[in-house]
Formats: structure tokens, sequence, C-alpha cells
């Protein structure tokens, strides 16, 4: 076992695998790629089987040099991408060797990357799962949450493959169009009033800089939710309206227990699409069925392997 020494971690690069499951009942949320499209793309072109553990870079800004002959891949946010100097392209693999360093550039679009190694990287797992969870201290390299540091080593195998290999671009997302987002609904839908439904699905939002891991929160005309006495399990993609008006989009750092009324879910595969939008990006809403969803989802699931 060799290593990648971590010369520059980025504002905040997390280790993430398929998610801590099973422990919500305990209060302890999933965690995992924020992505998990962009990151099943990883791990696919290196022959990872779905949920290895990768790095998950907000923003960019990753300076790493390797200590050993192997191969990575690259998907996710638009950053400019070299290996000593020389441009690498986007959403592909590529060979690294022993005293190579690998730069990302912050990123142009798009709000997370992510970096697989064949064979994936290697770190103790907590509650079974190496995923970071920063709030509840879970996970990462040292087992204690914390985000990737300058000085640290990313433990991985030596690999080869006979040549790069590249994502074809119509699975590539254009992360600077304004996503048209499905909604699953239900919960508390059907105490809203009509009018504040149709308001929802009618209307332009924006996301809101306070946005985090944890949730998505929304910012545009004010809704008025109905009462809700109780608290319910909460999952991730959850719409829920507070008090002010403005929905929350549950992210998979997300709380287990919720009292906002919830408006209904957000189609699993567009909070992918969801994580890479930046502060006061436009987003639009549209219904769909449970149905289709589930069929979507069960195609997605398929062609990773899961």
């Amino acid at each position: 076992m060799s290593w990648l020494r971590v010369i520059k971690p980025g504002p905040l690069s997390l280790l993430q695998d398929g998610g801590r499951h099973g422990w919500q009942h305990l209060g302890v949320s999933p965690a995992g790629p924020l992505d998990r499209q962009a990151a099943a793309w990883a791990n696919r072109l290196l022959d990872n089987p779905w949920g290895t553990p990768l790095l998950e870079i907000a923003l960019g800004h990753v300076e790493l040099a390797s200590e050993l002959d192997t191969w990575l891949a690259l998907t996710g946010a638009e950053v400019s991408a070299s290996l000593d100097g020389r441009p690498l392209p986007p959403w592909s693999r590529f060979a690294i060797g022993a005293g190579q360093r690998l730069q990302l550039d912050y990123a142009h679009s798009g709000q997370r990357a992510y970096l697989a190694v064949a064979g994936g990287f290697q770190a103790p797992a907590v509650l079974g799962s190496v995923s970071t969870q920063t709030r509840e201290g879970l996970g990462g390299l040292r087992g204690g949450g914390e985000p990737l540091r300058a000085g640290e080593l990313l433990a991985c195998g030596v690999a080869r493959f006979d040549r790069g290999l590249s994502v074809p671009w119509a699975y590539r997302p254009d992360y600077r169009a304004t996503p048209l987002l499905r909604v699953i609904t239900g919960g508390d839908a059907g105490r809203f009033e009509e009018p504040q439904l149709q308001a929802f699905f009618a209307q332009t939002w924006q996301l809101s800089p306070q946005s985090d891991r944890m949730g998505a929160r929304l910012l545009g005309e004010a809704l008025e939710p109905p009462r809700r006495q109780w608290s319910l399990g909460v999952t991730r993609g959850a719409i829920q309206v507070p008090a002010d008006g403005q929905p929350i989009i549950l992210q998979t750092d997300h709380q287990t227990m919720g009292g906002y009324p919830l408006l209904g879910w957000l189609h699993p595969l567009d909070q992918d699409r969801l994580a890479q939008c930046p502060p006061h990006h436009k987003l639009r809403f549209t219904p769909v069925s449970v149905t289709d969803a589930q069929a979507e989802l069960r195609t997605f699931y398929r062609f990773f392997g899961r």
C-alpha cells in the first residue's frame, strides 16, 4: 500500500463511500456523496464497485503528490485539471506515476468534483462506512469526521489499465443550465391549499447561500404551509416548508427527524443535479409520479451495478 500526499486540501474535501446506512433510528444521518451520479461514474471508469471510497472535492483548488503508479478518475464539477502541468480531459480516467503532481483549479461550473482511485481510498470504517460527516464527527481518514488536511496521506494501491477512458458527452450534465427538478408530491401536500402548491411549481426559485450538505434552502415568494403538531422521520430529498414559507430540501447529511410540513420529495436522480448548483442559481420544479421515479431509479442502479 502506498499513498497520494495532500499538498492542498481545497476548501472542503471529504472522503465518501456509499453512505452510512441502517443507523437513522439512532439519529445518525447516512452521509455519502451529494452527487451520486458523478461519484458513480468516477468509480465506473475504474471498474470499482458501487460505493468504493473516493473524494468529494467542493469547489476545487486541490493538489496531490503521488508516491505510486496508479490510475485516477475525475468527474463532476468543471475544474481545470493538470498532471505536472499537462491538461487532463474532464470526466475521464488517467494514469499517475510516482513523483507526479495532480492539480485542480477552482470550479468553473458545478460545485463538487469527484476523484476516485483504482481500488478505492483506504480508511477505517465507522458504523460500517468511511463517509465523512463533519457535524456528527464520523468517518474520514481518522474516523472523527474531519475534512482532508494538508500533509495527510491517502492510502491506495498500485493499478494498471491499457488506456484512458472518458464518459460519453451525452451523460455529462450542463451545470450552467437552469435545472427543471422533479418532485414527488406527498407527505403533507394534501393539506396545503391548492394555490400554494401551484405557487411552488409556478415560480422560479433561487438557491440560498445558506445551503449546505444538510439542506438546500430555497429563496422565493413565501408559501403558506399548514400546521403540524408532531415530528416524523425524514429522508434525503424531503421538501420541508417551515413557518417562513421558504422550502428546505434535505441533503445527504440531513437530520433524521423533522417537524415541518412536507410538500413532497425531490426525485432521487435530481438530488444529484441540485448538489451541483451554486448559490443564487435559479431552480424550477415540476411534478413526477412515484412510479416513473422508481422506474428511472431502478434503471440507474442496474447500470451502475448496485
